[in-house]
């Protein structure tokens, strides 16, 4: 794909955003820095969390950028019943998560920044995901086969959860996965 001249940067250790990424077919480099602060005040409205915390990351690594290279920077949050699902430290909150998310419907919100010298286009999407009822058999099943603790919401929707868990997703897929690739797409086109 053209690049409008731009080296594309992503800021991300996710194996899932790489592999969306690299089905843009989109060529990249993956530059990480170490501790960067992902904390944010409780006064923020919730749904604006991922934004913030995109801004933020892109905001660390905007001191190294030159003026060929466009950052990709992301974050995405799980939201249910007005609390934040983040990642689970351990099995006992990955199996909280999952309990708490079994049956209901959440949100999975993505925000997504790029950023160059001389600009900073920031947008999220926001999909809708309906879990059926989960056994403990099964979620203790997930939690030790596929040991889901760097995910929002102890759970990775293109995995076995995936399969047998999730009823129904209003909005994009990929958005659940870590990033709205369409959008995405679109906006690195326009940038």
């Amino acid at each position: 794909m053209e690049q409008n001249g731009y080296k594309i940067i992503l800021a991300s250790n996710s194996p899932r955003r790489k592999e969306l990424l690299s089905g843009l077919d989109i060529v990249y480099e993956t530059r990480v820095l170490p501790d960067v602060d992902e904390s944010y005040s409780n006064t923020l409205p919730l749904e604006g969390v991922p934004d913030y915390l995109a801004k933020k990351k892109a905001s660390a690594y905007l001191q190294q950028l030159n003026d060929e290279e466009l950052l990709i920077t992301s974050d995405t949050v799980v939201l249910l019943d007005n609390i934040i699902l983040g990642k689970p430290a351990n099995e006992e909150e990955a199996a909280l998560m999952l309990r708490t998310l079994s049956g209901k419907t959440h949100k999975v919100i993505t925000a997504v920044c790029l950023t160059s010298i001389e600009k900073q286009v920031c947008f999220s999407d926001t999909s809708l995901v309906t879990f059926g009822q989960l056994t403990d058999s099964e979620i203790s099943y997930y939690i030790s086969r596929y040991k889901p603790f760097d995910k929002a919401g102890a759970y990775g929707v293109q995995e076995w959860i995936g399969y047998v868990a999730v009823e129904r997703i209003e909005g994009s897929y990929y958005n659940v996965m870590g990033m709205p690739v369409f959008k995405l797409y679109k906006k690195l086109k326009e940038f």
